[in-house]
């Protein structure tokens, strides 16, 4: 007997639009509904700051909490020297917090609003938007400790180079806006996409240069061995924000001052997000048809 997920899929082509069309009509809709997405912000903001008696001031305590851990297990036990460690870390924990976040929400925001969904007829792709937007409010939370601890710690880093840090912000928006859509999509049909983003998520801060800099994988033994495998890892868009955002806040790897980011990488990363971006609407666009039969 067939089940509801087995046959969502059968659609007849000709009542559909093309994709192109979708991709277009998917951005109308969440430009028509910005109001909406930014009041889905403003709850979102509000629930989770009630959720804890701490509320918000989770986004400051726990970055630097998390610096913490690190800082004890790197500069600590590994005996890992490097001028301003804890600087260093929390300038990829920040941003990689956001990622995870938004990531993570964005899976489970139509999930979540099942009993909405088939009740109401409203443009679903507000919700992973409101969701990864949500993400950028918590964002700027994180910049609270970020400045303390230079003003307090760091001066010598502070420099104006700081305030490029919302421009690499926003390529980092739109890469997560590609992987937002895509992934809330799928996630209604393969719940198995929650659990496993976890384990992907975490391996993937593994590789990337968080609380390690780019020249150590380039100077590990190992790699230098494989460099197909030191390539893909240097490729990885995670590094190239990591790299931005330790640029600008800390400084060079072997404890220089702040120095512009690499451009060119950005500007690829960004291009190359924007492309990511039409072809998560076109996946979420594509499978929004069958949300309401499953859910």
């Amino acid at each position: 007997m067939a089940t509801p997920e087995s046959t969502v899929f059968i659609h007849n082509s000709a009542d559909r639009p093309g994709i192109p069309t979708q991709v277009i009509q998917g951005f109308r809709e969440a430009w028509s509904r910005r109001q909406l997405i930014r009041w889905l912000v403003q709850a979102d903001v509000k629930k989770k700051g009630s959720d804890t008696v701490l509320g918000n001031v989770w986004w400051v305590l726990d970055p630097l909490l998390q610096m913490a851990v690190y800082v004890i297990l790197v500069s600590i036990i590994f005996e890992r020297k490097q001028p301003d460690y804890p600087l260093w870390v929390f300038s990829a924990i920040l941003p990689w917090k956001w990622f995870t976040s938004s990531v993570g929400d964005s899976i489970s925001s139509v999930v979540m609003q099942g009993q909405l969904i088939r009740q109401l007829q409203f443009p679903k792709v507000v919700l992973p938007l409101s969701a990864t937007f949500a993400g950028v409010v918590n964002f700027a939370f994180g910049m609270i400790p970020l400045f303390g601890l230079m003003v307090l710690f760091y001066r010598d880093r502070l420099t104006p180079l700081i305030l490029l840090i919302p421009v690499i912000a926003v390529v980092q928006l739109v890469f997560t806006l590609s992987f937002s859509l895509a992934l809330a999509a799928a996630n209604v049909f393969l719940r198995d996409i929650g659990n496993m983003s976890r384990h992907v998520l975490r391996m993937w801060w593994y590789l990337s240069p968080g609380i390690y800099s780019i020249e150590t994988l380039q100077n590990s033994n190992g790699l230098k061995a494989h460099p197909e495998i030191l390539r893909l890892l240097e490729a990885n868009p995670i590094a190239i924000l990591f790299t931005a955002y330790h640029s600008v806040i800390y400084g060079t790897s072997d404890g220089g001052p702040p120095v512009m980011p690499d451009w060119s990488s950005l500007g690829i990363l960004l291009l190359v997000s924007l492309v990511l971006v039409l072809v998560g609407m076109a996946i979420f666009k594509r499978l929004e048809p069958s949300f309401a039969k499953v859910l």
